[in-house]
């Protein structure tokens, strides 16, 4: 039976300086690691598991079977490769460092922030100012129970809206959508990125749409649909199950024609997933710079921040939300899906003020 190996960066350190050949950049951005997990699975279990030092990883991997050792060198270099910076019309996105992805609902019925702008285009002109580096538009629920909205109610809801922001100093807007009619009418607008929850498998005509237009996609990992998904979902290992999925939805991708310099991948934070789920995901989410894609994290005001918090309501999540995106930041995830812009904002800036710190000669 075939043998899977997948690698996760940990031993993480401030600065590479004094660590010659002890230390890796994480995928050209500001983290260094020092010791790789290493995973070996087989038949869908775990058969070996240890840490493994970056100054020993060379020869831990001459140890290992051919099979392995040529996927423990191709993870790697994935793994250390920087990521393409994101076009998005005249606007350039650096993964070089975390960046906030600002989230613009304009639904009547989404779980945090639905029918809570007067004036879409404004907020997301203020959301902008406050330091995100592009707004998410998205017409359609998709928190847990809610329903599918006609395509034509959610071109009517984030066209306009898109057209205001993207003509607004050349604002990156992405589109938040599971239909390819919606994106192409949003791509028509201005938006210059999908972000599919579905990951391509909701409308079969998305990944042809985006090949077509050659910009970047989100493609995020879920269980079920909107309406199912938080009955009683189950993984056996829940890290390496989403890894294994988001590689295939990527193979999907390209082999549609969209460039991997192009694809984002996103584990998916409460998408069919319980808290034991979340809180794994988060503590591993470093393993899925092994895919050689950015990654987008979306755990804004989620509902297990409130249950790990008595229970509090959406609007009182936003310590947990900030607390999140800077683990996020340290484990090296470039795009921050967020609805408070101005703190994550504040946040990653403070952060990254540690970061220069300790990366400036002494």
């Amino acid at each position: 039976m075939e043998e899977y190996l997948y690698l996760r960066p940990t031993g993480f350190v401030d600065s590479p300086f004094g660590y010659d050949g002890k230390v890796l950049r994480l995928a050209g951005g500001l983290c260094w690691f020092g010791a790789i997990e290493a995973i070996i699975v087989q038949g869908g279990r775990r058969v070996r598991h240890e840490l493994v030092p970056v100054e020993r990883l060379d020869g831990w991997i001459d140890t290992l079977p051919s099979a392995l050792a040529e996927q423990a060198r191709a993870t790697i270099a994935r793994l250390t490769a920087p990521r393409a910076p994101l076009t998005l019309g005249t606007r350039t996105i650096r993964l070089d460092q975390p960046q906030v992805m600002a989230i613009l609902n304009v639904t009547p019925d989404s779980f945090s922030d639905g029918g809570a702008h007067g004036d879409p285009g404004e907020a997301g002109v203020q959301m902008l100012e406050a330091g995100a580096a592009l707004i998410d538009v998205g017409g359609e629920s998709t928190r847990p129970g809610a329903t599918a909205v006609w395509e034509g109610d959610e071109i009517a809801r984030v066209q306009p809206v898109v057209e205001r922001l993207a003509a607004a100093g050349g604002c990156a807007v992405s589109i938040d959508t599971r239909k390819a009619s919606v994106a192409e009418a949003a791509l028509a607008a201005g938006a210059g990125l999908v972000n599919d929850v579905s990951a391509g498998l909701y409308d079969p005509r998305m990944l042809a749409l985006v090949a077509a237009r050659g910009v970047p996609i989100v493609l995020m990992h879920h269980q079920g649909d909107p309406a199912t998904m938080q009955r009683d979902p189950h993984y056996a290992d829940m890290l390496i199950e989403v890894y294994d999925w988001l590689e295939a939805r990527i193979a999907a991708a390209e082999a549609a024609g969209i460039d991997r310099a192009r694809i984002l991948i996103d584990p998916g934070i409460g998408f069919g997933k319980t808290i034991r789920h979340n809180l794994a995901l988060l503590n591993g989410v470093s393993l899925f710079h092994g895919l050689g894609c950015g990654i987008v994290l979306g755990v804004s005001r989620k509902r297990f921040i409130g249950a790990l918090s008595g229970e509090a309501a959406v609007e009182q999540r936003l310590g947990g939300s900030v607390a999140l995106a800077t683990l996020a930041a340290a484990q090296g995830v470039q795009l921050l899906r967020v609805h408070d812009a101005f703190e994550t904002v504040q946040a990653l800036k403070v952060w990254r003020g540690l970061r220069d710190e300790a990366l400036s000669p002494l």
